[in-house]
């Protein structure tokens, strides 16, 4: 029967340009797979939130999360693994688009997990989405890298522009580097005075605290 309503448990047009093998491998590895690839992740989402929301829709086998290929930090995406196909499929019916740590996440069938696909493929360690990201974005690091670097240069040429080093010693600096060293030394003074008198009062009025000092003595 002809449906009017599009199936939202359709994998999207996008090919992982790295994958090895024909595109009728590809196609016969998404009509089998159990696996989801989620981005658009925070990197400060944990395996544990990724858990809770799509194991709503099926038992989970394993949670790969994507790593920067330097830090060894999260770096925004994933891979979730479940039992049975039938699973993800739900998943990407009920969990695609939808919001995690105030983000809109986005999940899509893959052809399955291998070794050296978590870390991240940008040139920086990241994602190579990050590497060319224009906008300010708290939840994936602040600005992409080369946005980053940018500034950073800019900020340098800046200070050099505008900033000169101290090259001469300002009238009066050797003359408050002589009275704080004085200040110091005569602070020390005043807090060996303070313990003697201390000492002197103790004597005074602990009899044990005599008779101990004059053991010592002995």
């Amino acid at each position: 029967m002809a449906s009017l309503i599009n199936s939202l448990a359709v994998p999207s047009s996008y090919r992982d340009q790295l994958y090895q093998g024909s595109s009728n491998q590809l196609t016969d590895d998404l009509s089998t797979t159990a696996t989801l690839y989620v981005g658009n992740l925070s990197f400060f989402t944990t395996e544990e939130q990724i858990y809770e929301l799509f194991g709503k829709c099926g038992e989970i086998k394993r949670i790969i999360m994507g790593l920067d290929r330097n830090q060894k930090t999260p770096c925004g995406f994933c891979f979730v693994e479940y039992y049975h196909r039938s699973d993800a499929l739900d998943c990407m019916k009920y969990t695609n688009g939808t919001k995690l740590d105030e983000r809109v996440i986005r999940c899509d069938l893959d052809p399955g997990f291998k070794e050296g696909r978590q870390f991240g493929r940008g040139r920086s360690g990241g994602q190579v989405r990050d590497e060319y990201r224009t906008e300010y974005d708290v939840g994936r690091g602040g600005w992409g890298h080369r946005m980053r670097l940018q500034l950073e240069q800019d900020r340098e040429r800046d200070m050099k522009q505008n900033y000169e080093a101290i090259k001469d010693i300002p009238q009066g600096a050797e003359e408050y580097k002589s009275r704080a060293a004085a200040g110091q030394s005569s602070k020390r003074r005043y807090n060996d005075n303070e313990e003697d008198d201390s000492r002197k009062r103790q004597k005074e009025q602990n009899p044990r605290f005599r008779e101990n000092e004059d053991e010592d003595e002995e």
